[in-house]
């Protein structure tokens, strides 16, 4: 049997699979896509993106630059894209003919804000009626402090945002109310065209990627732990005035689409899945600690060298019999876009498993944290809410916990689709998955990859 997708349904059907085998290579990692992207198109001259997202989210950051005036060319091959940037420089930035349509990605209007804040342009970021949807207040305060004006519908808090940059902006010292590396990132960035050090303070520090970078294009940044009792706050800071330059880089894996397979070999009676080139950054990996802790066989291999500064690895993941966990708030901030496949992974687990302080979930592209009680549910598991904890009971913690095949609604969140996907994998019976197409927002060859680990 094989996964079949139907349109204008848009709707995918998976048959559970006998076994799972194959060696796959990773989607590039969406997030550092879109941050070479933007320090490309900030720096002067030409810098080159090889393995780049091919997905719909970094194409909005994309389509957004070449408005701006930046000359971007592509060459496309195998899902990913070698992007060719040249740029005037982020001081010659011309003003669109129009609103900038960041389509379905937050990560494209919450950093370019961070980068327009810093220009003497009069810009307005929009988007899907999704993105529309979602929270925009926590990077318009920062911005608004900095000297920016910034102006969004529901009370200036969520998109379309009206922006007039100003320079230089004043440097801001910040504490996130919640963590978050775009709202971290888009501070940052301002922070290159203010007059002084602007810093940021998160109570959980959050994937640094954006650090990483900079400082590989010669922009010092300083990050250094505050509090006491090594609870994992710390303060990222950067000093206005400095010159990005460009730089010629190689996009690794992505760990968030990896999940998805870690994930599928544990839960499966019979499997055995390979995964080359992914990125482990320490600020990443928390789902593979996590689901270590649960008792999966995951192998890591290292690669030869780090690409883009990134750490890379070979992951080989087998069938496990996993155990409950109680995940920390802070865990959750760590692997926040790998947890709607953490808690299938925890509906397969014996015991009661707990994910803690999981109110971000309610603010993608969907409120993912009722869409996975209600997509696990409909899948025969037992998930339920306790505010903004999501509480999992597991079953017998073998493989073949008892989950059937069922209609189950993605809300035409990516993440959800796949990981109803991977469910089916394993459910009895036939997976039907609406929406199955969003999977394209990160991972355009997901369903071509499913089909190739069914042995």
């Amino acid at each position: 049997m094989t996964v079949t997708t139907t349109h204008p349904a848009d709707l995918a059907s998976v048959p559970q699979a006998t076994r799972l085998r194959g060696r796959l290579g990773m989607p590039p990692d969406k997030s550092i896509s879109h941050r070479a992207l933007l320090l490309a198109a900030v720096a002067t001259g030409t810098s080159r993106i090889a393995n780049a997202s091919g997905a719909l989210d970094p194409r909005s950051t994309a389509a957004c630059l070449r408005a701006l005036g930046v000359s971007i060319d592509g060459e496309e091959r195998d899902g990913a894209v070698d992007w060719r940037v040249t740029s005037p420089g982020r001081s010659a930035w011309r003003a669109p003919d129009g609103p900038l349509d960041c389509g379905n990605s937050g990560t494209t209007m919450r950093l370019l804000a961070g980068l327009l804040a810093g220009t003497a342009l009069d810009v307005t970021l929009d988007g899907d009626a999704s993105l529309r949807g979602r929270p925009m207040r926590r990077v318009a305060e920062p911005l608004r402090a900095m000297g920016a004006t910034v102006d969004g519908s529901d009370g200036g808090a969520r998109p379309p945002l009206h922006l007039v940059g100003r320079t230089p902006l004043r440097p801001i010292d910040w504490s996130t109310a919640v963590p978050s590396a775009q709202v971290k990132s888009a501070i940052l960035l301002a922070g290159l065209a203010a007059e002084g050090v602007t810093s940021v303070t998160e109570a959980t520090a959050t994937r640094d990627h954006t650090e990483r970078m900079l400082r590989a294009r010669g922009v010092e940044v300083r990050s250094e732990a505050v509090g006491a009792g090594g609870d994992g706050a710390q303060r990222v800071s950067i000093a206005g005035g400095q010159a990005v330059r460009p730089l010629d880089e190689t996009v690794p894996g992505d760990i968030s689409a990896a999940a998805f397979w870690l994930v599928a070999a544990a839960v499966h009676p019979d499997a055995e899945l390979a995964l080359e080139g992914v990125g482990v950054n320490p600020t990443r990996r928390a789902v593979i600690d996590l689901l270590r802790a649960m008792g999966a066989s995951i192998t890591e291999r290292a690669s030869a060298g780090p690409e883009a500064g990134e750490p890379t690895a070979t992951l080989t993941a087998r069938s496990s019999a996993l155990e409950a966990i109680d995940v920390s708030a802070a865990d959750v901030a760590r692997c926040i876009d790998e947890i709607p496949v953490l808690a299938l992974a925890a509906a397969c687990a014996r015991g009661r498993s707990r994910f803690s302080g999981a109110g971000e979930l309610r603010h993608k592209e969907s409120d993912r944290l009722v869409g996975i009680m209600e997509g696990l549910c409909a899948l025969g598991a037992d998930v339920t809410l306790d505010g903004d904890d999501l509480v999992v009971q597991g079953g017998s913690g073998q493989t073949a916990f008892g989950l059937r095949g069922a209609n189950v609604q993605s809300l035409a969140d990516h993440r959800l689709a796949m990981t109803f996907a991977i469910a089916g994998l394993v459910a009895s019976g036939t997976t039907a998955i609406d929406a199955a197409s969003s999977a394209a927002i990160s991972y355009p060859g997901f369903f071509s990859d499913l089909e190739r680990v069914r042995a």
